[in-house]
């Protein structure tokens, strides 16, 4: 990952590539007026011509001149100007800075809160790359970013940290399905860990003794086993226990209910709610918070043989109700009810699962937003508020309780699936029997998951959704 480093002032500084930031209207931000002048006066001429005005998004460079910078980058802010924003024109710049081995700038100057943790984490993923498997990847140049006039060396330790759980879980996402079976995720994710997370990673044999029918019945049409994760962070003072709970299908055919090819496509990202839990909690150790988490991810793959589980056969969860399955690709559901049932019997403060769950809520919500749905008003609460702290957007959807009778079963104690319509609703219901009397809150990252196109700080293939605002709920659970 790269240098983050703090430096001298923008007079005093050098390096390859210096990005200083412009508001909307042409108004220069900290830094661009010293570069203005030291350009001359072409620089009004030249902004005009190019219709660059400072919009958020436009970014032009021009040669440093006599400056001790190789080239300058004018990087657009817009009008207002928060957290998000600053850190979606940091991606830019990261974005476009790999042919430079040092990168100056003076974004974190902005006058706003947490601006230079905004500023470090923007770049870094906006710097991002996955390409283990291209045969013509060009290596990245940049080896340093410096902040001009200084910085708190905490926010930059913040910022990195939070950006390595992100890296993550976009890796593991990334990876193709046939590269990380259920037991090489695992030993992935553990491996991942820093020490003052213990891990324990049951394998089938586990699973079946412990009573994971859930996880058991989805893995039963795949060669490759399935494996429960458990990883548990407990620092001494800490007086809040959080539980987190990632869905992990590895990849998703859909099963005997099978999906057509294109919207198999990208299931290799249905084990991204399981990356983001590892991601998370790896932030959260690695930053020392005050509570405990608990991070439960089962991990298999939804496939198809002869053995597959097949509409109308009955399972038992770990909690001891009884599913009848009438529908295989709804299968998200079945293996985290075997986890959040396993979370509830630590009676933590609060469980969250995370779960690229339902097309039914990037129908209703679009391809940018989480749904998130729970049992408690203040966890809802809370929740939404550290996604609004981090950056990350969701939207809070009704648990309508009317709906349950849907999910009756005349055979077994529920089915896995409701009516035609509301299928995030119905999911979260079918969720909620499994929660016990714990304060819950179900965040479906089915359309932030992955994004389909580059900007600003994301990549095409999986972002990494869901780990930061795991981890500001995790700090305001501490501050309490």
């Amino acid at each position: 990952m790269t240098e983050i480093v703090a430096g001298p002032d923008v007079e005093d500084g050098r390096g390859d590539l210096l990005a200083v930031p412009v508001f909307a209207g042409g108004v220069w931000g900290p830094g661009a007026g010293i570069v203005a002048e030291a350009l001359g006066g072409w620089l009004d001429e030249f902004l005009a011509l190019e219709d660059f005005t400072g919009k958020s998004g436009q970014t032009i460079s021009v040669p440093g001149g006599d400056l001790p910078y190789t080239e300058v980058m004018f990087v657009g802010l817009g009008g207002e100007v928060d957290a998000e924003s600053l850190r979606k024109a940091a991606g830019t710049l990261g974005a476009k800075s790999s042919r430079y081995a040092t990168v100056v700038t003076t974004l974190h100057q902005i006058e706003i809160d947490g601006a230079v943790e905004a500023a470090v984490l923007g770049y870094l993923l906006g710097a991002y790359r996955f390409d283990t498997y291209k045969s013509d990847a060009e290596e990245t140049r940049n080896k340093r970013l410096v902040l001009a006039g200084g910085a708190s060396q905490d926010e930059i330790d913040i910022a990195q940290t939070i950006a390595g759980g992100v890296v993550l879980a976009r890796d593991l996402v990334n990876e193709p399905a046939v590269a990380i079976p259920p037991d090489e995720l695992a030993r992935r994710a553990a491996e991942a860990m820093p020490d003052s997370v213990d891990v324990e990673i049951l394998d089938e044999a586990d699973a079946a003794a412990r009573g994971f029918g859930g996880l058991l019945a989805v893995n039963l049409g795949a060669e490759r086993p399935a494996r429960m994760v458990i990883l548990r962070y407990e620092p001494k003072g800490a007086d809040k226990v959080l539980a987190l709970v990632g869905k992990g299908i590895v990849f998703d055919s859909g099963g005997l209910s099978i999906k057509t090819a294109t919207y198999m496509e990208d299931m290799k990202t249905d084990m991204a709610g399981a990356a983001a839990v590892f991601g998370a909690v790896k932030a959260i150790a690695e930053l020392g918070l005050l509570v405990s988490v608990i991070g439960i991810t089962p991990l298999t793959e939804n496939m198809i043989d002869g053995a597959a589980l097949r509409p109308g056969d009955v399972f038992t969860a770990y909690n001891g109700k009884t599913v009848e399955v009438l529908n295989t690709d709804a299968e998200g559901r079945l293996v985290l009810a075997d986890g959040l049932a396993l979370a509830a019997e630590s009676e933590p403060d609060l469980v969250v699962d995370i779960a690229t769950l339902t097309g039914a809520a990037k129908v209703a919500l679009g391809p940018s937003i989480a749904a998130v749905l729970g049992n408690d008003d203040d966890a809802l609460d809370a929740m939404e508020a550290a996604a609004k702290f981090a950056g990350e957007r969701v939207w809070r959807l009704p648990l309508e309780t009317d709906y349950r009778s849907a999910l009756d079963s005349p055979v077994a104690d529920m089915k896995n699936i409701g009516d035609r319509y509301g299928g995030a609703i119905y999911a979260a219901l079918f969720l909620k029997e499994f929660v016990g009397d714990n304060a819950w809150v179900h965040i479906d990252i089915a359309g932030p998951g992955r994004s389909s196109k580059a900007e600003h700080y994301l990549n095409r293939g999986g972002t990494g959704f869901g780990v930061r605002t795991l981890v500001a709920l995790a700090a305001q659970m501490q501050g309490h």
